[in-house]
């Protein structure tokens, strides 16, 4: 690095928390103040290591099954959603639940029970594995097949090339889902797509700001863990728009000093289940090794918030009225 070169920050908006997350960590901070600890939560509320640790310590206990969950306890499902057998299996152990499923999640859900109602063959496009596909493949077993990338288009196979409809992962990169979807066209002409885009508005608009200052950053940090897809994405998402390198941290102490060697401008963003305070972190860390200069790359204006879920928002309000009555005794 010459001593002329500026060394300068870019930072994405919209970046970090989307409204499904942010309303999935509200609901167990939530239950936990209405019902006291423990309450527990099917899987990771959100992909992130940090938001789960922190709701750890007060007082949340994560599971991988419901089977796990004492009889008559509270279990939350988390923001990527449950397969029906899921639901079905709380009801059997007299679980209260509350549903913090990502509102968009639900739509594509509701999609699939749709179109599989018409007797759809359904082409998920999403990652083998992910706790949302799992959820969604639940909703429709027989109708649903997973397609995991255009590579995987080959292996397709439908009973009606004149009823097939495709929906997808709502975390995915959006160009390598367009692709899949271009390499399905060809394949099944009368494809369907869905009535509306699956690919949720916070993964696109991330996307979307890595893409504006991934060519410009000589480095682009993503902070977000290793399970979350929509973090993974960014990732890859900057290297595919011309970043030089890009990596992914859950926290500030992962960066390597090595990565700084030439680089004079340094992108940084965050997946969307990511808190801003592991960004700032980032920065701080950065402006101790003279990247103190921060530029705001807009991509979008986000204000979309989803309300609680509904068995929450019915207690809140009971304990509202209860309170009121209170003070007017």
């Amino acid at each position: 690095m010459t001593a002329t070169t500026a060394r300068k920050v870019l930072l994405a908006a919209p970046r970090g928390y989307c409204a499904g997350v942010d309303r999935a960590v509200i609901a167990v901070e939530k239950a936990l103040e209405q019902y006291g600890a423990p309450v527990y939560v099917r899987k990771e509320i959100v992909h992130n290591k940090y938001v789960v640790q922190t709701l750890e310590k007060k007082g949340a206990i994560f599971v991988d099954e419901t089977a796990e969950v004492p009889e008559n306890a509270i279990v939350i499902f988390s923001a990527h959603g449950v397969a029906p057998v899921v639901h079905e299996e709380a009801a059997r152990r007299n679980l209260a639940t509350i549903d913090a499923t990502c509102p968009l999640v639900t739509k594509v859900h509701k999609e699939a029970v749709r179109f599989a109602g018409d007797d759809y063959d359904i082409l998920l496009i999403g990652h083998e594995g992910h706790e949302e596909v799992i959820g969604t493949s639940g909703e429709a077993p027989e109708h649903i097949t997973l397609v995991d990338g255009p590579e995987d288009v080959k292996n397709v196979q439908v009973r009606d090339e004149s009823k097939v409809v495709w929906l997808s992962q709502t975390t995915l990169s959006v160009d390598e889902t367009m692709e899949t979807v271009d390499a399905l066209k060809e394949r099944f002409p009368k494809l369907i797509s869905p009535p509306s885009d699956d690919i949720c508005y916070a993964t696109q608009n991330r996307q979307t700001a890595v893409k504006q200052m991934g060519a410009a950053a000589d480095l682009v940090i993503v902070v977000g863990s290793k399970n979350s897809s929509n973090s993974v994405r960014l990732v890859e998402v900057a290297l595919g728009a011309g970043a030089r390198d890009a990596h992914l941290v859950d926290f500030a102490a992962e960066i390597d000093e090595a990565w700084l060697e030439g680089v004079s401008t340094v992108g940084v963003t965050s997946g969307a289940s990511v808190p801003e305070i592991l960004v700032q972190g980032v920065l701080e860390w950065l402006a101790e090794r003279g990247f103190g200069d921060v530029e705001i790359v807009t991509a979008a204006e986000e204000s979309i918030t989803f309300s609680l879920p509904k068995e929450l928002r019915r207690d809140l309000r009971a304990e509202a009225a209860s309170l009121s009555d209170g003070s007017k005794g």
